[in-house]
Parts: structure tokens; C-alpha cells; sequence
């Protein structure tokens, strides 16, 4: 299968997957990604890890797509993009200690914003600002080094299949798209030189 890119935009494509074996899903879906994205057979991909260790699929002709993967509870996300280098990151919601956690590692500006939402949403909240968090320094290939988990976010909106720019950086764009409602999905690029948009494939 072949995707074909959103006219005048750049665009990651995500697939998911449920499975006892996520070792196995993981390269299923990255071949499925590569073929989609390379425009190849899934047979003709092969998958192995860039420099800095975040997997890359590749084509017989040498061509490559970025890609990325989270998983969690035996769901696989895997995220594929042309256009550069992409993240991706997924957590189950669940109660935490929300606003703690948040003074502890978020910049202050961050903690502060998590501490005036709604308590009934705070757990939602802090984890749109930790995947968002993790899917950025994926995309940057450097995780949460470094100090990523001060390093600021937008702040989380509803879901949607447009990605916003950080504070401060154009060229890095991160959102959630909509995974359900017991999932928090967030899905970051570098290297952005427009509106990126999120297509589930």
C-alpha cells in the first residue's frame, strides 16, 4: 500500500497494534510503515537502527523513512514520516500524582499551568505534557536528556491531526492526535518547515 502525502503538507502517518508479542508486532509494523511510506512491498523493507538508535526502514533502492515506536499494555504505536526525523509516544491513563510529579520534573511555568486545571482532568493533563515530552526528544533523538523534561511544551489542547510548535521553536511541532479515551498519543517532528498533519493509516 502506497500513501500518498497530504497535498502542501508534511505528513506522519501512525499504525497501531495489539498483540502478546510486541517484539514481533513492532517489526510488522514497521515494515508496513516502510512499504506505505517507501511505496514498496513490505517484503522489500527492511528495518534497522539509524545512528543514535531509533529504527529506520529502508528500501532495496537505499531509500530511508525516519520512524518511531512506544508501546504500552501490548498496544504497538509506530510512526513513519519522509520528511525528517518523528516521535512518537503512548500512556495509558491512569491516576498519578499529577501535580507533584509535575513541580518535581516540568518547568515551573508548566507545574503551575497543571495546577490550575480541573482536578478531574489533571491526570489526562500531565501525561499530554509528559508523551509530548518524550515523542520531542525522540524526534530530536536524544530522549529526555539533557533536561527534556524541562523543556517546554505547548500547552496540550483537545486532540487534532495538526501538530503546533514549540515555545520558541518553529522547526519542532508536537500533538495528540485522538488514540481513544483511556490513551494519551503524542506525535512530535524535527526538522518541520510547515504545518504538519497526523493520518492513521
Amino acid at each position: 500500500m502506497k500513501l500518498l502525502p497530504v497535498p502542501g503538507r508534511d505528513t506522519v502517518y501512525v499504525w497501531t497494534g495489539r498483540a502478546d508479542d510486541q517484539r514481533e508486532l513492532t517489526r510488522r509494523l514497521l515494515r508496513r510503515a516502510g512499504g506505505a511510506v517507501l511505496g514498496r512491498s513490505e517484503v522489500e523493507v527492511g528495518v534497522r537502527r539509524a545512528p543514535g538508535g531509533a529504527p529506520e526502514v529502508y528500501g532495496p533502492d537505499g531509500r530511508t523513512s525516519a520512524a518511531s515506536v512506544s508501546h504500552v499494555d501490548g498496544l504497538v504505536v509506530v510512526a513513519a514520516r519522509t520528511g525528517g526525523p518523528v516521535g512518537v509516544d503512548v500512556e495509558r491513563c491512569r491516576p498519578l500524582p499529577a501535580v507533584a510529579l509535575a513541580q518535581r520534573w516540568y518547568d515551573p511555568a508548566e507545574a503551575g499551568w497543571l495546577r490550575s486545571r480541573p482536578e478531574a482532568g489533571r491526570d489526562r493533563d500531565f501525561l499530554r505534557l509528559w508523551t509530548a515530552k518524550e515523542a520531542v526528544g525522540k524526534a530530536l533523538g536524544v530522549g529526555l536528556r539533557d533536561g527534556g523534561l524541562r523543556r517546554r511544551m505547548p500547552r496540550p489542547g483537545g486532540p487534532g491531526e495538526l501538530l503546533r510548535p514549540l515555545p520558541g521553536r518553529a522547526d519542532l511541532r508536537v500533538g495528540h492526535p485522538d488514540a481513544g479515551a483511556d490513551l494519551v498519543l503524542a506525535v512530535a517532528v524535527a526538522d518541520a518547515r510547515g504545518p504538519v498533519r497526523v493520518v492513521f493509516a
